[in-house]
């Protein structure tokens, strides 16, 4: 399944939660719903109004609401919500590249479709009031309703589109791998724009296509108040014009920023969006220090958080506000995720090159004391890079499966056909010394020895040194409990604390030897695979290829999980991706928490059942309640 647009440029490198994204249901087959217009079948396109992967769409084309919205829910109030770091541009088209993205800004935009959060896989027409495509999936049209529009009043166009396309696929490489099957986009009626794709086949490109953020054109095309021409490949700080629910308010730069909702919005009353986008205002304060952003919290200054520290949970929310409700602690489960979360190795310096010296590093890390001493037991370690999801892979391959690997047999690692994957068990002294006699047994055969208590280079004699890089400076106490045990094999650890932006710089020139790193999965994985693990992305700049893998069997396998053509076989293929990436060893796994802990201000109303596959869905379909917030200014 594709990722969304939001997941896209989502930071992923420090994050210890697992948001979910989506999953899965019927055999994996393109399905839209009825015709919506266009006349009878074989009289020219068929266009219709939802899009699903795998079945049926839940809504008809008359729908007037999705099931968990409230429609009547009352609109005002403002919303705070922290973000970490800092930020100094609105330019989402550049986000992979350049500078830090300011936390919302893809608030002020819409998209040709828009999911819905009670289903699997499907979308529904925003700016697209319907889509069309062939049987073989060869190319989709989507047409562009009458009445949209952007901020200033002019109406949204195919040539709009087209250039939200070609800026995205010239300027965001990790788009321009996403996209790299779709050959072009052009304009084939008045509101129509086709785009065509470079085999038949692929059944996720209609649904990919469809996440599209729209920009204005003529805006992106035109000058500043200056006279200065506008660079859609630069970062800018200049407040774009948009066409989505909300507007840039105000903002101090890198600090705060604040969006409102715009009255007139054109969308406002369509059934995808009704119940959505309810409050006047939402705020997003800036902490470069998570610690100060959770005293902000405490101290009414923020009204939601999200809390990504077991630490923090268990001991952090004893505090007066928590004791008398008027702050609430909730959390929420995630229902439809696989995330991979773990130190992930840089392979493309040499020192990472050998996989077995990878493995000896997995033998260091007692993942059961860490949990026992710093995590209050809350976590379960990760051992599939689809964890907690049917596309795990488990035992020893078979079936269809075991078909898929038998085609790339001489290519990857004997103990994907031989040895189950699993990840070394700590939490005891003889089960420490065991793993770590292991751990240098791995690294003798990868050609280092101990010389006076250091590890070196047997041939060149050279000290083997790495280096722990991290944003967020919460990260750094599970890293120093990693370090000891990686000192008692004689590595020198040094861990490398930097603030969000040289963070983000580092990553997109390479420059790291170990992060944290989270990839989330879908659980109908598809061709952001190539953008994970496929070789042609392991070079590209802002790539979620941190590893740098080049691997012509992998390759050959992520194009399996792509073209499957039913559920049976995407289950296989995936399982058989899984098996080779974690015999390649290119990460010690961390560990998962399958529920959102959250802690917000009681002024908050919500709808009485949550969608399925939303998690908390905060703030989306939430709103301000006058009567709630009274009554909790009133206990203050």
């Amino acid at each position: 399944m594709p990722l969304t647009r939001r997941d896209l440029i989502r930071s992923t490198a420090l994050a210890v939660a697992t948001p979910a994204l989506t999953t899965f249901g019927a055999p994996r087959r393109l399905i839209a719903a009825p015709a919506q217009e266009g006349g009878a079948e074989g009289a020219g396109p068929v266009f219709r109004h939802g899009l699903s992967l795998f079945g049926d769409l839940k809504y008809p084309a008359d729908f007037k609401h999705f099931d968990y919205v409230n429609p009547a829910a009352p609109k005002g109030g403002v919303v705070r919500q922290s973000a970490q770091g800092t930020y100094d541009n609105f330019n989402f088209v550049v986000a992979g590249v350049k500078g830090s993205l300011a936390a919302g800004v893809e608030l002020i935009y819409d998209s040709l479709m828009i999911p819905a959060l009670d289903e699997v896989s499907t979308e529904y027409g925003l700016i697209a009031e319907g889509a069309s495509y062939p049987d073989d999936f060869s190319s989709v049209t989507y047409r562009l309703r009458q009445g949209a529009r952007w901020h200033d009043g002019k109406p949204v166009t195919p040539q709009d589109v087209m250039f939200s396309f070609e800026a995205f696929r010239k300027h965001y490489p990790q788009l321009a791998a996403y996209y790299r099957h779709v050959v072009k986009a052009e304009q084939t009626g008045e509101r129509d724009v086709t785009f065509w794709f470079d085999q038949p086949g692929n059944r996720e490109l209609p649904h990919i296509v469809g996440q599209l953020n729209v920009l204005p054109q003529h805006w992106w095309e035109g000058t500043d108040k200056a006279g200065n021409k506008r660079d859609i490949g630069a970062t800018t700080l200049e407040v774009p014009l948009g066409g989505g629910a909300y507007r840039i308010k105000d903002f101090v730069a890198g600090r705060s920023i604040s969006y409102e909702r715009v009255p007139d919005y054109w969308a406002k009353d369509l059934p995808v969006n009704v119940g959505r986008d309810n409050f006047d205002e939402i705020r997003f304060e800036y902490f470069r220090d998570t610690t100060v952003a959770l005293e902000a919290f405490k101290a009414d200054h923020t009204d939601w958080r999200i809390e990504t520290s077991a630490k923090n949970w268990a001991t952090a929310y004893d505090f007066p506000a928590v004791q008398d409700k008027r702050v609430v602690l909730e959390e929420f489960p995630v229902r439809s995720v696989g995330v991979m979360q773990a130190f992930a190795f840089n392979i493309r310096r040499d020192k990472f090159k050998d996989s077995r010296l990878r493995r000896a590093f997995n033998f260091a890390f007692d993942f059961e004391e860490m949990n026992k001493q710093i995590f209050f037991g809350q976590y379960t370690r990760i051992a599939s890079y689809f964890e907690g999801t049917e596309l795990a892979s488990s035992g020893l391959p078979a079936g269809l499966e075991l078909e898929i690997l038998e085609t790339v047999r001489n290519d990857v690692p004997p103990e994907v056909f031989t040895t189950p994957y699993t990840n070394p068990v700590g939490g005891n002294p003889q089960a420490v010394r065991a793993n770590l006699r292991t751990a240098v047994q791995l690294l003798r055969e990868a050609g280092y020895e101990v010389r006076n208590q250091k590890l070196v280079d047997a041939k060149t004699g050279e000290p083997y040194a790495v280096e722990f890089l991290a944003a967020d400076p919460s990260t750094e106490r599970f890293i120093l409990f990693y370090k000891p045990s990686l000192e008692r094999l004689g590595i020198t650890v040094n861990v490398r604390t930097v603030d969000d932006v040289q963070f983000e710089n580092r990553l997109r020139q390479w420059d790291f030897d170990i992060i944290t790193a989270v990839w989330y999965e879908s659980l109908s994985p598809g061709n952001e695979q190539r953008g994970y693990w496929g070789s042609e992305a392991a070079d590209q700049p802002g790539s979620r290829n941190l590893i740098g893998i080049r691997n012509a069997a992998i390759d050959k396998l992520i194009d399996r999980v792509i073209f499957a053509k039913n559920r049976p076989e995407l289950v296989a293929a995936t399982r058989a991706l899984d098996r080779v990436l974690l015999h390649h060893n290119y990460v010690v796994p961390q560990w998962t928490y399958g529920k959102q802990r959250t802690a917000r201000w009681d002024r908050f109303g919500r709808p009485k059942k949550l969608p399925e596959y939303g998690i908390s869905a905060f703030p989306t379909i939430w709103w301000w309640d006058a009567a709630l917030a009274a009554k909790a200014s009133g206990r203050s």
